[in-house]
Order: C-alpha cells, then sequence, then structure tokens
C-alpha cells in the first residue's frame, strides 16, 4: 500500500482506526523531508498491514499548528486511535523499521492502563510521597 495524503478532515477518522498508522508531516521547500520520502514509501510497500499518511504542513497549517508541529519531518504513529511515537528529524531506514517493530511490539492493554493511570495519576502521586 503507498503512503496517503492527509487533509485536517480526514486526519482523525485515519488515526482514530484501529491498527497502526504513521503519519509523515513535510513540506515541499524541505531537503530532509525530500530525503525521507522515498524511505517512507517503501516501507510502505514493505508493511502492508500499516496506514503510512503523510501531512504536507503547507496546505494543512493549521492541522500541524493544532498538533504542535515545530519542525519537519516529523514522524507520529498511532495504535488504535492512541499516539505512541512522536519525533522530529528524518529516521535512516534501518530506524524507521525498528519505530515500526516497536510499535508493532507494544502492548497496547499496558499502554491504555498507563495512560488511564497518568491521567488518573497526578494528585494520586502526590497523596503517596512521605
Amino acid at each position: 500500500m503507498a503512503t496517503k495524503n492527509l487533509t485536517t478532515a480526514e486526519f482523525e477518522k485515519t488515526v482514530g482506526t484501529d491498527g497502526i498508522t504513521l503519519v509523515d508531516f513535510w513540506a515541499d521547500w524541505c531537503g530532509p523531508c525530500k530525503q525521507f520520502s522515498p524511505i517512507y514509501e517503501k516501507a510502505s510497500e514493505t508493511h502492508t498491514d500499516i496506514t503510512f499518511a503523510k501531512v504536507d504542513t503547507e496546505a494543512e497549517q493549521q492541522l500541524a499548528a493544532q498538533l504542535q508541529i515545530t519542525a519537519i519531518p516529523t514522524l507520529m504513529a498511532f495504535r488504535d486511535g492512541i499516539l505512541v511515537f512522536s519525533q522530529a528529524g528524518a529516521l535512516p531506514a534501518k530506524s524507521l523499521e525498528q519505530l515500526v517493530e516497536g510499535v508493532r511490539g507494544l502492548d497496547m492493554e499496558d499502554v491504555r492502563k498507563q495512560i488511564a493511570e497518568h491521567e488518573a495519576g497526578h494528585d494520586h502521586e502526590a497523596s503517596h510521597q512521605h
């Protein structure tokens, strides 16, 4: 499956689905983005079970601002609608492979539990410290 260009309107729906979605934030004027593009494209052909999406930050400035994208390329990984990875900078092919394997290997039950604990735990943790 090749990469898919995402608009602001499609973003939530795409990353909110079950499974893994990678999103590459890029722009036409960005050199490292252009270097990363063929690596990303190739990975999308290797890992057909993953959605490889791209967001043109020039065309989708509002979305980039909402997501606080300050440097490009920025790669985000979502699994089952949860953001599990976000990093600026072009990844070499090997690092992208490691990321894919890492996201695949996540225990999503554990991730959800950590998020729930984190969200519920701010006040809770403070009361435990002696």
